[in-house]
């Protein structure tokens, strides 16, 4: 797997697992996975929109123009149905490449 599509993967995971909790819009996304990732991760908005784009055109979450909390208009997105299936098959694989690493690593 190329670098750039092992980082794609992990963008989209954390944006569909984000979502999971419900609609959110794009800076939302990303201050929820800078607050619970303990600011370890970081999402740029260069990659961020067209990745919420991308997932959009793929029928993997669905946008709609709404009100903030500070009345600014902002696009919220939330999970199809198909992207709830991804979600889970993605969250497994992730899970044994992380397994998988973590073998590695404690190998004496």
């Amino acid at each position: 797997m190329k670098r750039a599509d092992h980082l794609q993967g992990s963008l989209d995971l954390l944006i569909l697992k984000t979502l999971n909790n419900g609609a959110n819009h794009g800076f939302g996304i990303t201050l929820h996975v800078q607050t619970v990732s303990e600011g370890l991760l970081r999402m740029e908005e260069g990659s961020l929109y067209p990745a919420l784009h991308r997932l959009e055109r793929s029928g993997l979450i669905k946008g709609e123009w709404r009100k903030t909390e500070n009345a600014r208009r902002a696009r919220f997105y939330s999970l199809t149905a198909e992207g709830r299936r991804r979600l889970a098959m993605t969250e497994r694989s992730w899970s044994d490449v992380a397994r998988g690493i973590q073998k590695v690593l404690e190998f004496v």
